[in-house]
Formats: structure tokens, sequence, C-alpha cells
């Protein structure tokens, strides 16, 4: 297996270094590095939408999430994301059309001259990098318990961590957003394909898919029914998780920025329908392999089960693949993550284009080095971890969607509405708050206050 990881490591990094060197000969202005001047076709868009929204989270999180929590999963991942495409229709042409009119650099930028605040971009900064950083870490801490268990003892965890943010650094800085669009399509093709193998290789090692569920019923029955064996889902967990991949295009800016640099509102319709499309297709490969785990790695730990299902349980060739598409999703993810806090940083910078990218080119590094210090202290629930950060920034949809809708300057308030929601967010994440008030889960009540200020002030102020 290690020759394998050898070979196709050396592949993959080939085709990096092609990719920011061409990216890198385009790259004459800041908008050209930052957002590569906003003219992606269907492809690209569609690969890189994909692969920012898909990565270790994905490949760790979403099969070792089936194991746990069951069928019931299904539901709170396909459901959401078909939710989600339906959802970019309608708010990327919103978008679009607010780009156009006021000019865009990034989306703290773009709601500072909707409200006429720097309050509100400050706002969107502060979400984006309370909650992207620790997203970020996530990618970090899979790659480095995933090469861990592949070679044991080589490097202690901290040192694959670096060894990642070394080549992101270097690779953000050379090439830019091109650079990693063009990355984005290479990890989302080894992702679809890899993901695949290992399911497949999973059915039959069980004796196909019948076989499959029926040993998983002997393992744990409550497996295939809702709300699984730990009760994790129930009504308030699926609605709370609804709402908050839905609005990943809206609060999550690294998304929000690939709406906007499509080619043409067609491109961008057609790229959100390929994204439901794959978003299906890796879903579906993820139930098996976490039914498989099901059945053989029931109590085991995350790693464990990461190590035996997606490497020593399969021929040493996927095997090889999948260390390779691990660490080409998390470097895609995690660029993308960080790249975003940039870009959001530069969009708030007045001064001359050649110090607001020094600054910016300064602060991706900062970043970096704060993702790699909280990928040391993350544990290994990825897939909830990757809910909180979706829940966290959701808080911020009230600024952005009146902003988006309303022809007029919409009111302050809300700014003061989303903040209000971030911090008590905060306080249940570290247990100040109640996660629970009632018969209601925090976030489901935080929803129902953002969303229906926002309804209200809306209403009152297009009617005046």
């Amino acid at each position: 297996m290690t020759t394998w990881v050898i070979i196709m490591f050396a592949v993959f990094l080939g085709l990096l270094v092609l990719a920011s060197v061409k990216s890198y000969k385009k790259n004459r202005t800041s908008q050209e590095f930052m957002l590569a001047g906003s003219s992606l076709g269907v492809f690209l868009g569609f690969m890189t939408f994909s692969a920012a929204l898909f990565s270790a989270f994905t490949f760790q999180g979403m099969p070792d999430f089936f194991r746990q929590h069951g069928i019931g999963a299904w539901i709170f991942l396909a459901f959401s994301d078909g939710a989600m495409v339906f959802f970019i229709l309608w708010f990327g042409q919103k978008i679009r059309k607010k780009a156009r009119e006021k000019g865009f650099k990034g989306v703290a930028g773009l709601v500072t001259d909707i409200y006429g605040t720097k309050w509100a971009g400050y706002l969107l900064f502060l979400s984006a990098f309370i909650f992207l950083i620790p997203y970020a870490a996530i990618q970090i801490r899979g790659i480095s318990v995933f090469f861990d268990a592949v070679f044991p003892a080589f490097l202690p965890r901290w040192g694959w961590s670096l060894i990642l943010v070394s080549i992101m650094i270097l690779y953000a800085e050379i090439g830019g957003f091109k650079a990693m669009v063009y990355s984005d399509a290479i990890q989302g093709t080894i992702l679809l394909t890899v993901l695949w193998l290992i399911a497949i290789t999973c059915i039959i090692k069980l004796g196909g898919v019948q076989s499959m569920f029926d040993q998983v019923a002997q393992t744990d029955v409550k497996l295939l029914s809702t709300p699984g064996p730990k009760g994790l889902f129930n009504w308030q967990f699926l609605l709370g998780s609804l709402i908050a991949v839905m609005m990943i295009p809206v609060t999550q800016p690294q998304m929000t920025t690939r709406l906007v640099v499509m080619k043409n509102l067609t491109s961008m319709k057609k790229m959100a329908y390929s994204v439901g499309i794959f978003a299906i297709l890796v879903i579906l490969a993820t139930v098996f392999i976490g039914m498989y785990g099901a059945v053989k790695y029931p109590e085991a730990s995350a790693q464990k089960f990461w190590a035996g299902a997606l490497l020593y349980d399969q021929f040493h060739p996927v095997a090889g693949l999948a260390v390779v598409g691990l660490f080409a999703a998390c470097l895609s993810t995690t660029n993308s993550q960080i790249f975003a806090l940039g870009n959001e940083l530069r969009s708030l910078l007045p001064g001359q284009e050649k110090k607001v990218m020094y600054i910016t080119k300064t602060f991706l590094f900062v970043f970096s080095i704060l993702v790699m210090i909280f990928a040391s202290l993350m544990g290994d629930q990825i897939a909830l971890l990757a809910r909180v950060s979706f829940t966290g920034t959701a808080m911020m949809a009230p600024v952005i969607l009146a902003g988006v809708i309303m022809k007029q300057k919409p009111g302050k308030e809300l700014i003061a509405v989303s903040l209000i929601a971030l911090f008590v967010f905060l306080g249940s994440v570290a247990g100040i708050v109640p996660d629970k008030i009632g018969m209601l889960q925090i976030d489901i009540l935080l929803y129902i206050f953002t969303f229906g200020t926002t309804v209200i002030s809306v209403f009152l102020r297009s009617h005046k």
C-alpha cells in the first residue's frame, strides 16, 4: 500500500504544481488572485463548489455518523443538501444581482455597502472567523489521524498537520483562487471515485446490499430507524440541520463567493443542478461504508474504524487512492475556508491595492497557523463539529438575506439581532446557556427569533 501511496501522491503533487504555475501566470491583479476574474464556467464552478462543500467531513465524518447513529443520517444529509440546491437557485440569482449593483470583493464588504455601516461587515467577518477556523481545523485533524494510522510512529500528528498547512500556505500564496479551483476539480474527481470504490468493496465483503442491512439489524436494529440508537434524530435536530445546511450558501463566505464568480446566471443554475447530483452520489456511498462499519467495527473508536474500513480492508491501489483522496479533500476545503477569510478581510480594508494585498496575504498565513493550533485541540466527532459550524454561521442569515432581498436599505436592528443570536449560540456551545429551553432546542429558538425578526423588519420597511 505504501508504494501505491507514494506513486499517487507524486502524481497529485505534480498536478498541483502545474495548476499553481498556470494560475500564477494569470494573476495580474488582486481581483484575479482573490476571485479568479469572476469568470468560472459550469464544470469548474460545479467542481469547486462540490469540493468546498464535501471534504474530510465527507470522507471520514459521514461514514462514522452513519455507523454511530444509523440510517436516519440520510435525512440529515441528503434531504438537507437537496433543499440547499433548490435554495441556491433562488439565492444565487439575488446575490449576483446585488453584487452587480454594488460591486463585489467579499460578502463582508458587500453588506457594508448595503447597510452603510462597517459594523455589518465586521459582524460577518467575526462570525466567519469564529466558525471557519475550527471547521478548517476539522479537516487538518482528520488527515493527521488518518496519516497516523497509515504510517504509525513515523511522525507525530502535529507533524502531519504542519506538512499539510505548509503545502496549503505555499499553494494559496502562489496560485490564488484559480489554483484552488483547479485543485478542486482534481479533488472532486478523486473523492467521488474512491468513495464508490470503497463502498463497492464494503458491499461485496458483506455479501450484497440486502445481506449488509440484515447484518446491521443483527448488530443493532435501532440503526435502521429514527431516532437511532443514541436518540439523536429527533424532529428538532433534523429541522435545525435542514435550516443550517440551507444557509450554507448564504452565510459561509467560501460558498457565497463561488456563486458570485460564476461566468453568468445560466452557468450558476447548471452548477447548482450538478452539485445536487454529486451530493446524492457521495452521500449514498457513505451510507454503505457506514453500515459496513456498524457490522465490522461497532464498538471501535473512530480512528480504528477509519483505518480499517478505508485502508486495511481495501485493495492496496484503492487504499493508496483513499489516502491521496483524503489529503486532496482536506487541502481543498481548508484552502477554501482560509482563502475566504482572507477575501472577507480584504473586502473590509481601505487603501491602495498593493498594501491591501500585502495585509491579506500576511493574514492568510496567520489564519493557517491558527487552524493548525485548533486542530491539535479537536475531538473526533467530525460530523457534529461541522454541524456546529453550519449552525453558528447561520445566525448571520438575517443580515445577508435582508440585504439581498430588499431594494431599500435594510434596518440596522438586524445587525443587533444576529449579534445577539451569535453570542447566545456561542454561550450554548460553551455550556453557559442551556442547549434547551422548555421543549425547544436553543438553535430552533434562535432561528425563530432571527428569521421572525427579519420577516417583520423587511415587511415594515418595505411598506413605508
